[in-house]
């Protein structure tokens, strides 16, 4: 097993001097089409890197018709697993991409999507303990999206169902785990306390203001995130560059929610 292969690309995708990393999902296009931001990828990409973003993440398209073409140079994490939204169960994510393809293409990282609660979850575990297992031989990083959704898990934010989401990650050998935020900072700690891995938070849906979005990243901090995870609060943002900028000033420079909001011009 490489362990080194696996240190050297988890540096490429989490700064060195805080541990911590900022992470742009770009998926969406595999489950929602092309939406707003990213009909051109290439460009989206480019604004993220002058942000100072440490990664992005999205599908084999990403690499291939996407990433690293123009200016700064951003770490690539590849997803594995998907569905649409018009399949009959969204929720449920199948494996289309295997470990040695991200290698091919050059990943630092691969990540899967797992519903912990719904009705296939027994078929997404499998997926994560096998990829995990394929990781560890190759010495590639493994980010594991967990989030509490289905019959048996309708609260998503429900501070006990994420516990259970983040941890399961980490008992199936995820080095990072992805999921939501819990909504206080007393909670939150409770989920980065109980997992033995990094946490970074999950952005969800657009939220309604730029400050909205700083606090939470703030507080996640303040509970024990180790960065965050955020796609269409970026790269659907009017300034995309500056959005990653603040956000990562937040994560990276300890700066609280207004502090960043004038360093992004908007106090």
């Amino acid at each position: 097993m490489s362990y080194t292969g696996k240190a050297i690309r988890l540096e490429r995708i989490m700064d060195r001097r805080t541990g911590r990393t900022v992470i742009v999902p770009m998926d969406h296009g595999m489950s929602l089409g092309p939406i707003k931001g990213l009909v051109d990828m290439s460009e989206t990409v480019d604004r993220i890197a002058e942000g100072g973003a440490n990664a992005v993440l999205g599908h084999i398209g990403l690499p291939l018709y996407g990433h690293r073409r123009y200016g700064r140079d951003i770490g690539l994490i590849m997803h594995l697993s998907a569905s649409t939204s018009l399949a009959p169960d969204p929720d449920c994510k199948v494996l289309i991409t295997p470990v040695e393809d991200a290698i091919r293409m050059g990943a630092d990282a691969v990540s899967v999507h797992i519903n912990v609660g719904a009705a296939t979850e027994s078929a997404m575990l499998q997926t994560l303990g096998m990829t995990a297992s394929r990781c560890r031989e190759w010495g590639m990083p493994l980010l594991a999206m967990m989030y509490p959704r289905g019959a048996k898990a309708t609260k998503e934010r429900e501070a006990e169902n994420i516990m259970i989401a983040a941890r399961a990650a980490a008992e199936a050998g995820a080095d990072i785990v992805k999921t939501s935020y819990t909504g206080n900072i007393d909670s939150f700690r409770e989920v980065t306390r109980g997992c033995p891995v990094p946490v970074v938070v999950a952005g969800g849906p657009r939220m309604a203001t730029s400050e909205e979005l700083l606090q939470m990243i703030s507080e996640s901090m303040e509970a024990g995130a180790a960065g965050v995870a955020m796609g269409r609060n970026v790269f659907q943002a009017e300034d995309v560059r500056g959005m990653v900028k603040a956000i990562s000033l937040v994560v990276h420079q300890g700066y609280d929610a207004r502090e960043a909001m004038k360093e992004l011009g908007e106090l």
